[in-house]
């Protein structure tokens, strides 16, 4: 799908003619929550029950992601006993994607009639208490991508200057907690900070996020919220801690890494985020 003259402008319309696409195919009815499954995150897609599945690449406005660990699926079915929507991997902005495209997928479960948004990634953590594994609740974020998923013309039925004040519902903080208590987990809780990448950072960008507050670093997620609290729609999101950042381990700093950290944390992330969804 391209994103050139006369490809699609990934807007509310876009939207709604990719759900119209795929609506069927899926089965969906009322889901409660679209969950984005990070890198080495996948596993979750295996415990949706009745499970149907769309690739990436044929539904119109998607692209395939090229990023071990991404999938490239959009999964309807039911988890914790309540129906949901998977979008199992990202197209990420390092890609050569714009922050519109990157959220795009956003908008089409918001078209299926989700309202409720549990994004997730793997991350590095700054926090130097951090350990790989970790599970950390975000509680805020700071976008350092330097680009809004909002840019261009306004959308019918999004707000045009979104509140940020509070883009990760307090609400749904309380039941991550309940959840993580129910399966016996400790849950962290931090500032989640996205950068373009596709580079790690070095040792004196490290520095700086610390001082600006930053727990954890990524690169991704920021702007599937911004598209989302511009819909309206509540949001939760949980990182998972694959490394220390630059600096604070002394080991190179590899995906690999990433996503063996991804295997390993599973079993605690997908209960964690299977009984969340029974909970909403």
């Amino acid at each position: 799908m391209g994103t050139g003259a006369g490809g699609p402008s990934h807007g509310s319309a876009d939207a709604q003619r990719a759900a119209d696409a795929v609506r069927e195919r899926l089965g969906v009815r009322a889901p409660v929550a679209a969950i984005v499954l990070g890198s080495g995150l996948g596993a979750l897609a295996d415990r949706v029950r009745d499970a149907k599945r769309v690739p990436y690449g044929e539904i119109p406005g998607f692209h395939a992601p090229k990023v071990e660990g991404h999938r490239g699926e959009m999964i309807s079915g039911t988890l914790g006993g309540r129906e949901v929507l998977l979008l199992a991997g990202r197209f990420h902005m390092y890609e050569g994607h714009s922050a519109r495209v990157a959220a795009f997928p956003v908008r089409v479960v918001h078209a299926l009639g989700a309202r409720t948004l549990f994004v997730s990634n793997a991350a590095g953590g700054i926090r130097r208490t951090f350990k790989p594994g970790d599970l950390m609740v975000i509680a805020d974020h700071i976008n350092l991508m330097f680009r809004s998923s909002l840019e261009g013309a306004a959308e019918q039925g999004e707000v045009r200057f979104p509140d940020m004040s509070a883009p990760y519902a307090p609400r749904l903080q309380a039941l991550l907690d309940d959840a993580a208590k129910a399966q016996g987990l400790a849950l962290q809780r931090g500032v989640y900070v996205g950068l373009l990448g596709p580079t790690y950072e070095t040792l004196a960008e490290v520095r700086m996020l610390d001082r600006l507050g930053a727990d954890a670093v990524g690169m991704s997620t920021v702007p599937e919220v911004i598209v989302a609290r511009a819909l309206g729609m509540e949001v939760a999101g949980v990182s998972l801690i694959t490394n220390p950042a630059a600096g604070i381990s002394h080991t190179a700093l590899d995906h690999a890494e990433v996503v063996e950290v991804g295997a390993r944390a599973s079993e605690a992330f997908c209960g964690l985020v299977e009984r969340f969804v029974s909970r909403l």
